[in-house]
């Protein structure tokens, strides 16, 4: 006989309605239904709000770890429970453009990381990029993609759940990109200056998202829409949106919320880097150093690198900076990224879906997450 857990809160956000003096309840890591808590069996009593579990595709480390520092499985785990004490329960680790030998290490730490708790998959940001709209990457390994690199990526797909790769039409051919989609790759448009026409033949090749709007592309012009036109008038193209009020500022976040047309919509990730859920002050990133402070990281010419926050930092900022209603701001941080990236069982708490789950504070930040029903974090 199956074992069902209940877990009681006041309020129950199942990504669609909001329930209240419910129980959530949980069979075997999934959830088995929202019930009025008088007609659920005694349980866990969770304070403040269930929530769905945050789902962040751009997660370049956290914990004191970063990635492109140690391409390991135990680095992965490391970075995984440091966003779980933040609610963040599905994680896209990403390797920042670096050298060929280490991409292929970092996709044999991806395949060996498979049952880590809250690893969703890699997100290879680079190296095929665009050099003049480099950011933070180093420019010295940023390169053209060539066969053998695009047999890597193929049969990296085979061995991981989940694969974005970022890349930008002027080092990676349409055709390449359509190799890409056939594999099961999410191709991510980012870090280039093209234009809306080569945008949208690059969505027409398989690509289906854009990495951080409005960082590191071609801005939207009156007779020059470029990507940011391309990512929100395409209906194919989902968008990631780093809101720490640093990466953008709040008006073209709001314009981007309220325009995006079409099926594919707005997403949140954190970009966040090794400084979450640490004290450090500064590290390093293929040889340079990243400084930290005023909520920012920097290289030392100004140049922001990644973002100092974690994925429930973004949806307390677009719901009381810019005014968003609560369930919206959730869902931009868990219901949409979990379906751009097709995935249909994470991102909100209906019958069937994982039981990952984070009891929220009034205060918009994560007392306690639990993954597949089990807790991995915090008090509450």
């Amino acid at each position: 006989m199956t074992s069902t857990s209940a877990f009681h809160a006041a309020r129950i956000f199942d990504g669609t309605t909001w329930h209240t003096n419910a129980a959530l309840l949980v069979a075997q890591g999934r959830v088995a239904g929202i019930v009025p808590a008088t007609d659920a069996p005694k349980g866990t009593q969770v304070a403040g709000a269930i929530v769905p579990g945050l789902v962040d595709l751009q997660v370049n480390g956290g914990g004191g770890v970063l990635f492109n520092n140690d391409l390991s499985t135990d680095a992965i785990g490391a970075i995984c429970t440091a966003h779980a004490q933040f609610g963040t329960t599905a994680v896209m680790v990403t390797l920042i453009t670096d050298t060929a030998q280490s991409t292929v290490t970092a996709i044999n730490a991806g395949h060996a990381a498979l049952n880590t708790p809250g690893f969703l998959g890699l997100h290879l940001e680079g190296p095929h990029l665009d050099l003049a709209r480099k950011g933070t990457h180093d420019p010295a390994l940023i390169r053209q993609m060539d066969a053998c690199d695009l047999a890597v990526l193929v049969s990296a797909a085979q061995g991981v759940d989940h694969l974005i790769c970022t890349v930008a039409p002027e080092s990676v051919t349409t055709h390449q990109v359509a190799a890409l989609a056939r594999a099961g790759i999410t191709v991510s448009l980012g870090h280039t200056g093209c234009d809306h026409a080569t945008a949208r033949a690059y969505a027409d090749a398989g690509a289906t998202m854009v990495t951080h709007l409005f960082n590191a592309m071609g801005q939207m012009e009156h007779r020059t829409p470029n990507l940011v036109g391309a990512a929100l008038d395409d209906g194919r193209l989902w968008a990631g949106l780093i809101a720490d009020g640093f990466h953008v500022a709040d008006a073209p976040m709001r314009v981007a919320l309220r325009g995006k047309a079409g099926l594919a919509g707005m997403f949140l990730v954190s970009d966040a880097m090794s400084t979450i859920g640490s004290d450090l002050t500064e590290f390093t990133l293929n040889g340079r150093q990243i400084f930290r402070a005023g909520g920012r990281l920097t290289l030392a010419d100004g140049t922001l690198a990644g973002a100092d926050i974690a994925l429930i930092d973004a949806v307390r900022y677009v719901h009381q900076s810019l005014m968003l209603p609560l369930g919206e701001a959730l869902n931009l941080a868990a219901l949409a990224p979990a379906r751009a990236m097709g995935i249909t069982d994470r991102g909100h708490l209906e019958k069937g879906a994982h039981a990952d789950f984070v009891s929220l504070t009034p205060e918009i930040t994560a007392a306690s997450t639990w993954i597949g029903g089990r807790k991995v974090g915090g008090t509450a």
